[in-house]
């Protein structure tokens, strides 16, 4: 059986933080505002591969009122994600993925990033799609104020069901 899920995620930014997308550092003047790390692909995938599985989304996992999240590493979080997917039986087929800034340039840190999730994923490297699109100038992310992401999972069920499963 397979599961698809999509995830969506905003953050604004601000000066004194650091920019943090795809679980890597990126040279920016500004970062994302969050109580996390604000990083706004991962937090995509993750509700993604909770929406694949109809589970609850990122908020209330992982609530912002709870102070052992502020400032958390969002990797840390993926890897949670993960493996609250995989003791329900389920694995991760492949992750199409954008990241929606005017600026600053992504491309040059896909490749670490892709090279970072899919370690945490645990799936191959030709198997995780990252994108770096801009707005055009148009709206707070085309206006240099904010960054978005999305993301699709198709999970696959790995368990074989037998009759006595119904």
């Amino acid at each position: 059986m397979y599961r698809i899920g999509s995830g969506y995620d905003i953050h604004k930014l601000v000066e004194g933080r650091e920019l943090i997308i795809g679980g890597i550092k990126i040279t920016h003047e500004k970062g994302l505002l969050g109580h996390s790390d604000a990083d706004v692909l991962i937090h995509a995938i993750i509700d993604a591969m909770l929406g694949a599985l109809a589970l609850d989304d990122i908020g209330t996992l992982f609530p912002d009122t709870d102070p052992a999240y502020k400032d958390i590493d969002s990797a840390k979080l993926l890897e949670h994600t993960y493996n609250l997917i995989n003791s329900k039986g389920y694995s991760i087929v492949n992750i199409d993925s954008n990241i929606i800034a005017q600026a600053p340039k992504m491309m040059p840190y896909i490749p670490k990033m892709k090279s970072r999730l899919c370690k945490i994923l645990n799936i191959p490297f030709e198997n995780l799609s990252i994108k770096a699109k801009t707005k055009e100038k148009l709206d707070s992310v085309g206006q240099k104020l904010a960054i978005e992401a999305n993301a699709v999972v198709l999970l696959k069920f790995n368990r074989q069901i037998t009759q006595a499963d119904g």
